[in-house]
């Protein structure tokens, strides 16, 4: 009988938790693609400057999906890695860019042989309303994952 009191306890205990805990792994899930982000960037970053051809970070606010692509002979192409792969959004996160190059495409982020990258900034905010920035402070600096 201990016993049986004992796993009814446990089980209200969990039922009354297991909402809460939910909540944290979706936001969770939200920095996770941030953090991800921030890797494709770097990659990008150090690709463009040792192949020497443009990089490009593609962002798809409609579709909540973002992936790589390497200039090839004129044309962008998804690298042959799993970097080239199209990254969706967590379900019920958004994704935008502002991109603040002047004449460049506001759908993606190029990084030049150079080490210089475009300055922009991407956010992403999730479903509980958590909001993360990757961005730049300047054409050389790196990227970096900030959260208000």
């Amino acid at each position: 009988m201990e016993l049986v009191l004992v796993l009814v306890v446990i089980s209200v205990v969990l039922a009354l938790a297991a909402p809460r805990l939910r909540g944290f792994f979706q936001s969770r899930q939200t920095s996770d693609a941030a953090i991800s982000m921030l890797a494709m960037t770097k990659w990008a970053h150090t690709q463009a400057i040792s192949s020497g051809c443009v990089c490009r970070l593609n962002i798809d606010p409609a579709q909540g999906r973002y992936w790589l692509t390497m200039q090839q002979a004129g044309q962008f192409v998804a690298p042959k890695n799993e970097m080239g792969l199209h990254m969706s959004m967590p379900e019920g996160a958004t994704v935008d860019l502002r991109n603040d190059a002047p004449g460049t495409d506001s759908t993606c982020v190029q990084f030049y042989p150079s080490g210089r990258s475009d300055v922009a900034t991407i956010t992403l905010r999730g479903r509980q309303g958590e909001t993360y920035r990757v961005s730049t402070p300047s054409a050389t600096e790196p990227y970096q994952v900030t959260a208000p």
